[in-house]
């Protein structure tokens, strides 16, 4: 079962944002008024980090504040895009339940404006807690994989799966195990005739030696013949990189919160979606950081 915030009315959200004290979190919001969203077109996020307490900071950065500039970023956008998705580490530390709460709020402008929000889980995340602070709950029997929230979203020209890497809270490597990477075949082979996306928080491994993807070898041994993938999008580096694998895309996103090396910016990903490739806009939240709205283009393997 999918970890997923769909759009709510904005009666709705207005109703649940005043009742939990959480007007400040609206001025934004006016930025999205009547525009059309893009079926093609995803906001990609990474390690948000977002703490219950909005005056938190850590590395020199508000985190709230970070969160809130992407948000105005995205929804200033001439159109909105068909869904947000974030690669995990949503959690500042260890995945308090203040921490969702807060997530929950945070993410209400863009369901109010008709954008979905699609959310996998890192190491800095806590699965049930997290779960738990969802509004509309997820029954846990209608998993595909014990105990991991994948999920599918088929749009016009690709399909996204959302994997799940998680290990274990403040666990930092992580790993997908064999029955998700079982699901992911037959799931792979069903839609064979459409390009897969996939997206995790964990970044691959050689040899699944370091603090990444544990398992990426089989990973990869899985995908080699499948050729209908063409990239894996994910975070957990707070870097910006991209590389190339067997013809398959990685796309290291950059982190929404804080970063280690103070050359790499923080932001997010514009992502436009066509039959053969994508295109990639870089927005830094500093935007006099060199590679801030800088285009790179993807050619899907054959």
């Amino acid at each position: 079962m999918p970890i997923h915030l769909p759009p709510i009315s904005r009666r709705r959200f207005l109703g649940g944002t005043l009742a939990a004290g959480a007007g400040l979190i609206l001025p934004d919001q006016s930025l999205a008024d009547d525009k059309p969203l893009d079926p093609n077109r995803f906001a990609l996020l990474a390690d948000t980090h977002i703490d219950a307490k909005p005056d938190r900071e850590a590395r020199g950065v508000n985190l709230t504040d970070h969160f809130i500039g992407v948000r105005r970023d995205v929804l200033g956008q001439p159109q909105l895009p068909a869904a947000l998705m974030i690669s995990g580490d949503c959690a500042y530390n260890s995945g308090q339940a203040g921490d969702y709460a807060q997530v929950v709020k945070l993410v209400g402008p863009y369901r109010e404006a008709g954008v979905p929000v699609h959310v996998a889980l890192g190491n800095h995340d806590h699965r049930q807690r997290f779960l738990a602070a969802l509004p509309d709950g997820i029954d846990p029997e209608k998993r595909p994989v014990a105990d991991r929230h994948i999920s599918i979203i088929e749009t016009p020209h690709a399909n996204w799966f959302l994997l799940d890497s998680l290990k274990k809270t403040l666990f930092t490597p992580g790993r997908l195990g064999m029955a998700q990477l079982r699901w992911l075949a037959k799931a792979l082979d069903a839609r064979a005739d459409k390009p897969a996306l996939l997206m995790a928080h964990h970044y691959p491994t050689v040899g699944g030696l370091d603090n990444g993807l544990l398992d990426s070898d089989a990973m990869f041994r899985l995908l080699a013949d499948r050729k209908q993938v063409k990239a894996y999008f994910f975070g957990h580096s707070h870097r910006w990189q991209l590389a190339n694998r067997d013809g398959i895309h990685l796309i290291n996103l950059p982190a929404v919160a804080y970063v280690f090396d103070k050359s790499q910016p923080s932001g997010w990903v514009d992502i436009n979606l066509y039959p053969d490739g994508a295109s990639l806009t870089l927005h830094s939240l500093d935007t006099k950081h060199p590679k801030h709205g800088k285009i790179t283009e993807l050619k899907w393997r054959v």
